[in-house]
Parts: structure tokens; sequence; C-alpha cells
């Protein structure tokens, strides 16, 4: 693999290099191949069929440009879209990608996990190799293993960290526009910490995501949140069990107007005493965002 390539696309999202962009792969396994892989759920490939192999893989991507992770029906402009199309013609068949999860619009990724089921003859580092041949310049597949069969890069998984970027300035910059979210105004960046510390451990963060129609539970752990000031720019890492749908935009938001001293600390306390999204901050833009790693056991 060219990991030039894929070290150009890490070191844009966290060093704040902006690339010149590259070729997207436009190709097709056939019309009749996607309206069956749309529209008819049970002729998906069954995984119980011995002839196919599980192969995981770790990507990066650049997300500035795409509509978020899960594929779509009205666009090809998507993460998984584009790696199911680029299997799907390698293998010579509907290839299904379950992601580790769904990244939204715009926001990138320096180690998403990934695993599909394939029969070919191929060995992992020919496939990566032919991956990281077609697929453009913002997605690149930095690992890929074959893996036992029951393995689901989504169902599997035990934890995840996210990083979150923000320039303090009111100064432009150019190169880290698409990796950052600007704040003008000075950050109290103390008493965000303490505001952070009452977002630790397992709580019920239904205030803190976007998705009110969700029956699912939204009790989720938080490990750590570590908030680091390196200059002009102030990282903040949240790493736990799971993060609902836009938990960690919306996190970053209430925590920033903390910073911003438009709420006290102990506010946070309160807004996950609410259960109430009006109750929490702002959902702040999604190019800041990074999932950085999936742990598994």
């Amino acid at each position: 693999m060219n990991m030039g390539r894929a070290g150009g696309i890490a070191g844009r999202i966290l060093a704040g290099n902006d690339g010149k962009g590259g070729n997207v792969f436009t190709g097709s396994c056939g019309k009749e191949w996607w309206e069956r892989f749309y529209r008819k759920p049970w002729e998906k490939v069954r995984l119980e069929d011995e002839r196919l192999r599980n192969f995981k893989m770790i990507l990066q991507y650049e997300g500035t440009r795409y509509q978020g992770w899960q594929r779509q029906v009205s666009t090809e402009n998507t993460i998984q879209g584009k790696l199911e199309a680029l299997l799907s013609k390698m293998a010579g068949e509907p290839v299904e990608v379950n992601g580790s999860g769904r990244t939204d619009a715009g926001v990138h990724a320096m180690g998403q996990v990934a695993n599909f089921h394939a029969d070919t003859d191929k060995r992992p580092e020919e496939i990566m190799d032919y991956m990281n041949f077609y697929l453009p310049e913002d997605i690149a597949v930095i690992s890929l293993a074959e893996a036992p069969q029951r393995f689901h890069s989504r169902l599997n998984a035990t934890g995840k960290t996210y990083c979150y970027r923000v320039l303090n300035t009111k100064i432009p910059h150019v190169f880290e526009r698409r990796y950052v979210h600007v704040v003008e105004e000075a950050l109290d960046v103390e008493a965000m910490r303490k505001a952070a510390a009452y977002l630790l451990g397992t709580h019920d963060f239904r205030a803190f995501t976007s998705n009110k129609r969700s029956k699912k539970s939204t009790l989720r752990r938080i490990d750590e949140i570590r908030i680091e000031q390196a200059g002009e720019e102030v990282r903040f890492w949240y790493s736990g069990n799971g993060f609902l749908y836009h938990m960690v935009r919306i996190m970053t938001g209430t925590l920033l107007e903390v910073g911003l001293h438009k709420r006290e600390p102990g506010t946070a306390a309160e807004i996950l005493a609410s259960g109430c999204r009006e109750a929490a901050g702002e959902l702040v833009p999604a190019k800041g965002l990074t999932l950085m790693e999936v742990r598994y056991q």
C-alpha cells in the first residue's frame, strides 16, 4: 500500500494540511445488482455460506465531500457506498460492508473499522492494494486482514475514541479550515474541564442526542474526556463504550458554552438529569470531529 497517501489523509485531518483532492471512483457493478442490493434484503449474501471469507479493515477518510458513512439510495457519494461498489466489482457479486458506526456527513476518520464477507481467492494484501489503487485519494485502507467468521465491526466493538478540534483565534487558518471549528472569543479551559467531569461515568445521555424518536437505550458510559490546549488550538478527546447520534458534537457545544461563560460548569449535571435536548448546548459543525479509534476485546 502507498502509506504516504494514507499518512497524508491523517496528516491533513490532525495536522491541518489541506490536500488537493483526488479522483472519485465512479465505477459500477451494474444497475441490476444495486437494485437487488437496496430493495431486496432477503437476496443479500448469506454470511453462513462457507465460501465467504470475512475481512476486517481499518480505514482513514476525509469526510468533507461525502454524505456520511451510510449508503443511500439517493446518492453514491457515501463512504460505505464507495467501498461496496469497489468490492462488488472485485468480487463479481454484491458485497456488503459493515462499519463500526455511522459517521455523519463531513466527519472524518483516522481509525474507522469495517468488515465484509467475500468469495475471493485474493490474499488480504492483494485486496488492500486493489482498493487503495482505485479508491479516491481521500479514502484509504491502512490495514486489512482475514477475521473470524463471526466478527462484526459494530456488534463486537467495546469502545471508541473521538477527537474534536477547535481553533480559538480570530485569525483564519486557510489550510486547517476543513478540519477545525473556529471560536473567536477566548475560552476558559479550566471551566470546561470542570464541566466535563460531570459527564464521566454511566449516565442516560438522552439530552445529548438529536434522535428524539429512538426507542433504544440512551444509557452510555464515558471513560474519559480530556481537554488539551496547545497554542490557539483546543482539542476535546472523548472515550467511551459508545456514542449516540450527535452526542459528541452536542457535548462539545455544551462545553464550549461553559468555556465562553454562557453557563456554569455545574449545569452539565443538570442537563443530564433533565433528559431534555433543549437544555444542552448547540450542535457544533461536523468538520471538527474525527473518529480516532475503535476498540475490541
